[in-house]
């Protein structure tokens, strides 16, 4: 069923539209399919899930069920609703032939194979094409607003995180300790973490994304922190070592070199700069003093609406950086059997360089609970 809108959208929205809309304008696109959930949040307020926005020069059509009916009225009642019985891709089609497009761009990277096939067909003789980067590339600049609402996301990983620290004792496992910052976050107001979080002991921190298991604390134990809280839909991202009582010399070493790795990159960061560039500062430090291989991921990556987005602050990356966007810078070293260590914080590309927007301690001695 299809329902009229109703006020309009506020200042930001618009402003984001107005900018979807020339970007499609540029492309010769008549009308663009908005699939991704991040993405529908950005160019609407809408939340719910397992829905749509069709996206044309003169409205924009959200397409959902009633599970969302009251949540469309509260968060975008300008936008034309579509309220389906059946399918998704039957209310899609249904929508498309009601506004008569000919010709409509699709996001393929958040689109089964099996949708794309089953919309195309309901379409003919209607055409899908490959929608190019529209909205990715809007949301890699941060307003001002953007990042109040991150800068709070931050200070709830934070304040969770040193809370956190304050309730480790010997014999906890990491699941315990993993959960214990989880609900600190969420007493502070974070919706949930914007990742699973991640809580690593010991050996256990040679893997990047390690998962919280039964390994217990002890005296020594280095302690590898990923963790991040989702605040009114934005995402922080931290990472940190502790260590218990004790520090071990060998995870000393490593922590002292991943720490000028990052150091060098933050300081290396600013507008025009290559993505590939500021990697390899990092890189060729950690390479330098004989730990090369053991870096194996990219230093960082985009962060906003989702946990992981652009850019990537990665070797594999020739675009340059610009002033609004903000990036994770994460070196670290990792030891089979031995364990791992990664420094990783959330840095805004300003008009003269990088600032830190986190403020955890890095200096080793800070570091034992």
């Amino acid at each position: 069923m299809k329902t009229t809108s109703n006020g309009s959208p506020s200042q930001m929205i618009e402003q984001r539209l107005r900018a979807c809309r020339a970007a499609m304008a540029e492309h010769d696109l008549p009308a663009y399919l908005v699939t991704a959930p991040a993405d529908t949040f950005y160019l609407t307020g809408f939340t719910g899930e397992d829905s749509a926005v069709l996206i044309t020069p003169r409205a924009v059509s959200v397409i959902s069920d009633r599970r969302f009916d009251e949540v469309l009225d509260r968060e975008a009642p300008w936008a034309r609703k579509w309220m389906r019985k059946g399918s998704l891709t039957d209310e899609i089609a249904r929508a498309c032939r009601a506004l008569k497009l000919e010709r409509m761009a699709v996001q393929p990277e958040d689109m089964t194979l099996a949708t794309h096939r089953d919309l195309a067909k309901k379409l003919r003789p209607r055409r899908l094409v490959k929608a190019p980067d529209i909205v990715r590339k809007l949301r890699r600049i941060k307003t001002a607003d953007e990042l109040a609402v991150m800068r709070r996301a931050l200070q709830i990983a934070e304040d969770a995180f040193e809370a956190t620290l304050r309730t480790i004792r010997l014999g906890q496992t990491e699941l315990e300790i993993a959960a214990r910052l989880e609900f600190e976050m969420k007493i502070r107001g974070a919706t949930a973490p914007s990742f699973p979080t991640i809580c690593a002991e010991g050996a256990n921190a040679s893997r990047p994304h390690a998962r919280p298991g039964k390994r217990r604390v002890r005296r020594g134990s280095a302690l590898l922190f990923d963790w991040g809280a989702r605040f009114e839909q934005y995402c922080s991202d931290l990472t940190r070592v502790v260590f218990v009582r004790t520090i071990p010399p060998k995870m000393a070493r490593i922590y002292e070199i991943v720490l000028q790795a990052q150091v060098r990159a933050i300081a290396d960061i600013r507008p025009g700069r290559r993505m590939c560039d500021v990697d390899e500062v990092a890189r060729a430090h950690i390479r330098k003093r004989g730990y090369g291989e053991r870096f194996g991921h990219g230093l960082g990556h985009g962060l906003g609406l989702d946990v992981h987005e652009a850019p990537a602050l990665s070797w594999r990356s020739q675009e340059e950086l610009e002033a609004g966007m903000v990036v994770t810078v994460e070196p670290g070293i990792y030891l089979p059997r031995v364990g791992g260590v990664r420094i990783e914080d959330d840095v805004l590309v300003t008009s003269t360089g990088g600032e830190v927007l986190s403020r955890l301690p890095r200096n080793l001695d800070e570091l034992v609970v």
